[in-house]
């Protein structure tokens, strides 16, 4: 009997060895919350426009007309340009934490990184097969940054992250386009692709408007981010979310708060004023291009101001409550953000395309913005469900999964 005491203890003493070896460190909650945020402001931004299909009904009266107008301003004011920004911090700090995991066991992550973003390009194709604004390709594209600066200093992260910022195509374009208005012809070839896709949608013919989305939406959406700046300050943002990771900014909060309260405050300093100036570009130059230019290049700080804002905000008052349903909500929501970021393309498609219900002339702006709590509503249900009963998101795992396949752990 004492013999098989000792060997149930054994057996015990080498099942928690076992368990404290496998088992992952836990999750930044903050992180998800601020993921849980960003998503969230895509599913409404999203809504309102019906997914990039820019057709609305006729207010019924002068009261519903200001209401429409209300939701849409103070949505496109507080969130339009932050939430992806949000995102693609959160972008370069995720990489951050894969890379130093894996470096932490002598593995050099860079090329299954490199295959992970193949994947990453894949999923986008599948989201921009319904939804012709998707994201995920662009940051496909621009991650092998993280790749070629990750063993650089901070102080270099920060110079090229700080001239990334800067816009210099967009500062090129501008003065190119003084000495002549037509200097710059790329800037909306985007558009092109926009009045390709548009007939599309309104036509009943699902795989019509699958192949529509899936060359010019993501032309469409890769063109638009080009001509506005994104793939500059995607990149930089993305630095910048590696140098968060390595700082510990979204650790030991208590400690951070100097710097959250810094950020906090330089924001909104150096929001308003750009506010203002953004406001006033058409009156310093009458050169249509250089005032694309320079609305670009100054809208883009604006953008990062208001980020700082944001994201500063949301740090400094969870780390005084660090408790709340909505704050376990939104963590819950930013968890599955990869799911939930393809399956509101996928159902917000059906809602307003005409393959599906066909709402794009039904629902104003209002009805879009209330259809886009409800959806939103409906996601978080399925991550509570979900995971109540897995790890995380369906997507998350496939593409994990995906990434380590052929991988022999040592």
């Amino acid at each position: 009997m004492g013999l098989l005491i000792k060997v149930f203890i054994f057996d015990r003493i080498l099942q928690t060895k076992k368990m404290n070896l496998t088992t992952s460190k836990p999750r930044i909650v903050i992180v998800d919350i601020l993921r849980g945020v960003a998503i969230m402001a895509i599913m409404l931004l999203h809504n309102i426009e019906h997914f990039n299909f820019y057709n609305f009904p006729e207010p019924a009266n002068d009261l519903m007309r200001s209401i429409d107008s209300g939701i849409w301003d103070t949505m496109f004011f507080i969130f339009s340009g932050k939430a992806y920004a949000i995102f693609s911090l959160l972008f370069g700090f995720s990489f951050y934490i894969q890379y130093t995991n894996q470096q932490n066991k002598s593995y050099d992550f860079r090329l299954r990184f490199l295959w992970r973003m193949v994947l990453l390009f894949c999923l986008g194709c599948i989201n921009g097969a319904f939804f012709p604004g998707d994201i995920l390709v662009l940051y496909s594209i621009i991650s092998p940054i993280l790749i070629i600066t990750c063993k650089l200093s901070n102080k270099w992260l920060l110079i090229i992250a700080g001239g990334l910022l800067l816009q210099p195509m967009e500062w090129y374009k501008f003065f190119a386009a003084l000495g002549d208005d037509n200097a710059i012809q790329s800037v909306a070839q985007w558009k092109i692709h926009m009045r390709n896709y548009y007939p599309v949608l309104a036509k009943p013919y699902f795989w019509a408007t699958i192949k529509s989305n899936f060359w010019d939406g993501q032309w469409f959406s890769i063109l638009w981010g080009y001509s506005h700046g994104r793939f500059f300050q995607t990149a930089a943002l993305f630095l910048l979310g590696m140098i968060l990771g390595r700082t510990g900014k979204f650790e030991n909060l208590d400690s951070q708060m100097k710097f959250w309260s810094k950020t906090l405050l330089i924001g909104v300093l150096t929001f308003i004023p750009l506010y203002i100036f953004v406001n006033t570009i058409p009156e310093l130059t009458p050169n249509k291009a250089s005032q694309t230019a320079l609305n670009t290049i100054f809208s883009s700080f604006r953008n990062f101001s208001f980020t700082m804002i944001l994201v500063g905000f949301i740090v400094i008052v969870w780390n005084h409550i660090k408790r709340g349903k909505l704050f376990d909500t939104l963590a819950i929501y930013g968890k599955m953000s990869l799911t939930n970021y393809i399956t509101q393309s996928i159902v917000g498609s059906f809602v307003y395309f005409e393959f599906g219900l066909g709402l794009w002339n039904d629902l104003g702006k209002t009805g879009s913005f209330l259809m886009g709590i409800a959806l939103l509503i409906c996601q978080i249900m399925f991550c509570k469900l979900w995971l109540s009963h897995f790890k995380q998101g369906p997507f998350e795992y496939i593409w994990k999964k995906a990434t380590w396949i052929g991988y022999r752990k040592r």
